[in-house]
Parts: C-alpha cells; structure tokens; sequence
C-alpha cells in the first residue's frame, strides 16, 4: 500500500503541473486574442531620412555549412539597405573545407562593394555564444542583426525591423520564423505546428501583456548598448539567446516581437537532426531555470504575475517530465484504480490531464485558423494535425527528459549544431549528408521498449478488474504507443 500512495502522489503532483502549465498556455491565449483586437502606435525611425538611418550589422554564425552557405550568403547579399549603413559579419567556426570555400564567396562579394567579412577562431570556446561575442568587439553597427544559416530573410527585412528602435528603451526586435519545407514530412509538419504556437500564441500572448519573451537566437535585432548592458553573450548553457534575453529585460530593456514579419528557415528533416535540436532546446530550458529562477523571484522590478509567467517559460521544457512521469504511471494507476473501488472518485476528480488536453487543443485551434483559415475541412485537418503532433510530441518526451534532468543537475555537454540540407522540396533527399549521425542514441533502445509498455498498457484495458475492462486510458496509451512507435522506428530507419 506505502508503493500505491507513493505512486499516487508523483503521478497526481506531475498532473497538478501539467494542468497548471494548460492554464498558463490559456491565460496565453486570452492575451493573444486581445492583442488581436487593439493595435498600438510605436514611434520608427523614417528611413526615407539619411539621418535616421542608423547603422546595422549583420552577424551569420555558422558552423560546418557545406549545404546552405552559398544560399545564405547569396540570400543576405540582397537584403536592401544603404550599403555605408550595413556590415556583415561572417562568424565562421568551421573546422572542414568550407572554410576555404565561404572565404572565396565573400571575397566576390566583397568585390561588389558589400562590406562582409569572414571572422575564424582557432577554437570554439562558447561555442554560438563565444562566436557571437568575438564578433561583437569589432561590430561597427548600433544594432546587431543575426541569422542562422539556414535563415532567408526577405529583401525588406531590415527596414521592416530596424525603425522600432527610434524607442530607446527597445533592446530586441524578434520576428516570427516561417517555414521552407514544412510540408515534407509528417516530421517537418508536427514541428511547424508546435513552432507556430510559440510564435503566435506564446510570443504575442506574453509580449502584449509586457512579460518576457525571448529573442530565438536567430531572425532577430539586437541593440548593441542592451546587450553590453545584459552582461554580453555568455555560453555556460546550451541556449544563449534565453539566457540574454531573461538578463536584458531583468534590466528592464524591452523586447518587441513582429508576428507579421516572417523570416524562413528550414526544418529538419531527419529524425536525427530534430532529435539534437530538441536536447540542445530543453537542456538549455532547464539551464536557464537553474540560473535565472532566483534572479527572477528576486527582482523588485517586475510584477507577481510576469515572474509567474517568466517561471513557467523557464519550465516549458520540464513539462516533458511531467508527461513522461504521467505516461509511465498510468499503467500502475489503472491496475490500483481497478484494485481499490474506494479510490475510484478520486480518479475522477484527477482526470485534469484530460482537462489540460482540451485547453491545448482550443488554445492551438485558434493560432492553427489565425495562421490557415477556419472551417468545417479547417478543422478536420487541425484535429489530426493536433493529435499527431500530441502523440510524437509525447513520443520525445523520454529523449527530452534526459535532456532536462541533465540541464537541472548542471550535467554540461557540449553544443552540438543542427545539421542543415537545404531542402524545401518533396524530391529532394538527405541521404549522403555527410553531418549526420551514423550511431543510434541508447535513448532509442528505451524508446521501443515504451512502445512495447504502452501496447501492455492497451491490453490492461481489457483484463483489469472484474466488471469487462477499463477502457479510460486506452486513448492516452494508443497515442503513446503510437508516439513511441514513430520516433523508435523513424530513428532506425533514418539512419545512415
């Protein structure tokens, strides 16, 4: 009976999280419909002034691009601005032969008259964020542009961004991604969909109420004095761009997002790939909770509700623990729900997992018909869309959770890039790309053996209990199993 309470209590605290992170995500939503409905004036530089034309630097750090360098370099040589009010920095930390093709491409470019550079280190220390600050020491502009490499800015980007630091007290313009190859793969799509609910629901929801949001590492602009100000780059956790952001506005600097300024970048399209990204993402969460949590309950600038809100950003990685500690339970749960009949009411009044599903679906609905239109067949597509990406998303979560009990624990590793393979059409391929992993991740392994507990989970369905079944959790365990089974057997086919 000491296992059943033990269980009972981690799984109902880890539910208790989940639901309070639904009515985060609902507050979210509120904000964002409100912000929908008024539109706030902001004083902009008139670029048609040569006087108010301030000068900008654009920074690309990359890293081993061999697939997307001639695109990078040939997109952002188009960006239309006065070429004596632009520099562009390439921060290069390649260790193959792009080294010497990029130093060839901008040597053309330089030719044309574009004032570019190609900046090496003889190390990666800091690695993005090391990059970063080296560039900066020599960065001639007052705001500081920065691009991955596999960002395409539109020609106008800079002029639709730079004119909302006529307000000093801006310190980033951070504009929404979009996405070259969404329609690739079940893969790519799940992963548009759940990057779109950042930039819309969360992005807007928390910067229209003042709470803090975070510049994306990418697709952005930086006031040069508000990050010296921040305390510069720093590279002791895995995503630098939240660390910075969390350090300027608790220095009260303020963030402006752009939802109807996109940028295009490509997604990944192997599972490989997406499965680095997501370690790197929600180790550095987990980071950033560690060092910023106090920083943030300290503050005696900010109010209860944005510290509130500011935790539970810190903490959006963390709800995959609280998923997987949820999914792992289940099983036990249903056997001691079906073993004690007097326990019974209160798995009734526990079903807020149930509750905190349909938050996420109205919550993602309306950024899902915001983005691509309402209606009957609207609908239909959103609903498979939603639980399909539920299911993957639940599918990572044992791969994520590594990732966050390493990132709470100060477990440090390095920062290990996404590969890039300049795809955007369906008849393109990745295979032969010479980046990706060739070994399978132990994680994998772990990850079939879940597939295999949650189908066990699906036949507990049937034999507990002595009245025909208990078929509550059986749509919880099939989107488990289903989940599980997607990211086990794309990991073993993809690889190469």
């Amino acid at each position: 009976m000491i296992l059943n309470t033990v269980i009972i209590i981690i799984y109902s605290v880890a539910l208790l999280l989940i639901f309070m992170y639904a009515l985060a995500q609902l507050n979210l939503l509120f904000n964002y419909i409100s912000a929908q409905k008024k539109q706030t004036a902001s004083p902009k530089f008139n670029l048609d002034n040569p006087d108010e034309i301030p000068f900008v630097t654009i920074q690309l750090p990359v890293f081993n691009e061999l697939y997307v360098m001639e695109r990078l370099l040939t997109n952002i040589a188009l960006i239309d601005y006065p070429k004596d009010k632009l520099e562009i920095q390439v921060l290069d930390d390649s260790t193959d032969e792009t080294v010497s093709t990029t130093a060839t491409r901008v040597q053309e470019l330089k030719d044309t008259g574009l004032d570019i550079s190609h900046i090496t280190r003889t190390n990666r220390k800091g690695f993005k964020a090391g990059a970063l600050k080296e560039g900066l020491k020599i960065a001639k502009g007052e705001y500081i542009a920065i691009f991955d490499a596999d960002f395409l800015p539109q020609k106008d980007w800079l002029k639709r961004t730079i004119p909302y630091f006529k307000d000093e007290h801006i310190g980033v313009v951070q504009t929404r991604w979009a996405h070259l190859n969404r329609n690739y793969s079940i893969l790519t799509k799940i992963q548009a969909f759940a990057l779109d609910a950042h930039f819309t629901l969360e992005q807007v929801g928390r910067n229209s109420k003042g709470h803090f949001i975070n510049f994306n590492g990418t697709a952005g602009v930086w006031r040069k004095t508000c990050i010296l100000d921040a305390g510069n780059w720093e590279g002791d956790t895995l995503t630098e761009d939240l660390d910075l952001s969390y350090r300027a506005q608790l220095k009260n600097w303020k963030f402006k997002y752009l939802e109807d300024v996109e940028t295009p970048a490509e997604l990944p399209v192997v599972i490989s790939a997406a499965r680095s990204q997501q370690f790197r993402w929600n180790k550095g969460g987990a980071e950033n909770f560690r060092k910023m949590m106090w920083r943030v309950l300290k503050s005696k600038t900010i109010s209860k509700k944005t510290k509130l809100h500011g935790l539970l950003h810190l903490l959006n990685s963390t709800m995959f623990l609280n998923v997987l500690i949820v999914a792992v339970l289940s099983i036990p749960m249903l056997y001691i729900k079906n073993e004690y009949a007097h326990l019974k009411p209160y798995f009734y009044v526990m079903s807020f997992f149930v509750v905190s599903t349909v938050i996420f679906f109205i919550c993602y609905w309306v950024m899902y018909k915001n983005s691509y239109g309402k209606g009957l067949k609207s609908f239909v597509k959103y609903t498979a869309l939603f639980f399909t990406f539920f299911s993957i998303a639940m599918g990572f979560s044992l791969h994520n959770s590594i990732a966050v009990i390493e990132g709470h624990m100060g477990k440090r590793s390095d920062f290990v890039r996404t590969p890039k393979f300049n795809i955007s059409a369906l008849t393109d391929t990745w295979k032969g790309n010479k980046y990706l992993k060739k070994n399978l991740s132990i994680h994998v392994v772990f990850e079939g053996i879940l597939m295999l507990y949650f189908g066990f989970g699906m036949y507990s369905a049937f034999v507990v209990g002595d009245q025909g079944g208990d078929f509550g959790l059986f749509p919880f365990h099939l989107m488990l199993f289903l989940g599980f089974g997607f990211v086990f057997f794309k990991s073993l086919t993809s690889k190469v």
